[in-house]
């Protein structure tokens, strides 16, 4: 007889479960990340756009205070307003760039400083210092400049000391043996109102830069004006850039500096504008002049962002 080989128990069915859960989230869960932008969009809208159209049908709109204003579509607005205030937006964007420069000037080697030579607790102590005139307002901030500035003071009496103010009054920055009342003194405004928004910037920009590349420079006999330019300053780039960018835009716009510290012929875009919407209340030729200011600087920044090839902005 020959062997069988007992027959394998039968294995039992799993039972019919239905389909395996998707793992795709939930459509509730994709609406997540644009329910939690809803306030930030609604702040805009409500806000910035809004207004913005508003301020867009008054600039094409014609008529008086006392008959009121009818959109009329007089695009005209804009180039009567342009030539009317050219040396205002000459006087602007001048005033502003040799601001951004002083900022720069000044903001980079105090920045430079608290990242890498100031231990932590005077880091703090100059960081406190930086953003300490924060703490009081603009307006009174600028009025101590007229102070400062004054004939009489002793900045005034150095200048004159050293010979300065011939410097200036050849580059038409001042005039005679005062500098109020004077481009000067409106630069002067401008630059210490908006450095601060020039080191906040560069300090976060240059504290992230890892103190071994300084280090390996030197390794390979660099030396430090060499390190600074081939390793420091590419670097820093997308703090300089965001500090050249939030003191020009704000700069161009102001007009209390000018309107305190200096005289009507150096009066900015932003005096224009000020006269225009609350002396004259000449509204269309206002919102016009707001919307070239706004052109010219959105102009200016994209072709800045171009030529300085960083997106990352800190």
């Amino acid at each position: 007889m020959t062997a069988t080989t007992p027959a394998a128990p039968p294995q039992a069915v799993p039972p019919d479960r239905g389909p395996l859960p998707s793992k795709e989230p939930k459509p509730r869960r994709k609406l997540t990340p644009y329910w939690l932008l809803l306030p930030g969009i609604a702040w805009l809208v409500v806000f910035f756009a809004v207004p913005m159209v508003y301020q867009a049908s008054t600039s094409l709109q014609t008529g008086s205070l006392e008959e009121g204003f009818k959109v009329t579509w007089h695009i005209s607005t804009y180039w009567d307003a342009l030539v009317e205030y050219k040396w205002h937006f000459v006087r602007s964007f001048s005033y502003a760039a040799i601001a951004t420069v002083l900022c720069l000037a000044i903001g980079y080697p105090l920045a430079y400083t608290i990242a890498f030579k100031a231990n932590r607790r005077w880091r703090n102590v100059i960081l406190i210092l930086v953003i300490a005139p924060f703490f009081t307002s603009f307006l009174i901030r600028t009025l101590a400049w007229k102070t400062i500035l004054s004939d009489g003071g002793p900045v005034v009496g150095a200048l004159n000391t050293l010979h300065a103010l011939d410097v200036t009054n050849a580059l038409g920055l001042t005039s005679g043996d005062r500098v109020l009342a004077t481009p000067l003194a409106v630069v002067c405004g401008l630059t210490y109102n908006f450095l601060p928004f020039m080191i906040l910037p560069l300090y976060t920009s240059l504290e992230r830069i890892d103190p071994r590349l300084h280090e390996a420079a030197g390794d390979l006999y660099a030396r430090p004006f060499t390190t600074f330019r081939k390793v420091t300053f590419p670097i820093s780039l997308p703090g300089v850039v965001a500090g050249t960018l939030l003191t020009f835009i704000p700069a161009s716009g102001d007009y209390i500096n000018a309107q305190l510290l200096g005289s009507p012929s150096e009066q900015m875009v932003g005096n224009g504008i000020q006269k225009q919407f609350l002396n004259v209340l000449d509204y269309p030729t206002a919102a016009a002049l707001s919307f070239i200011l706004m052109a010219l600087i959105l102009g200016m920044v994209t072709v800045y962002m171009r030529k300085a090839g960083t997106e990352e902005l800190v």
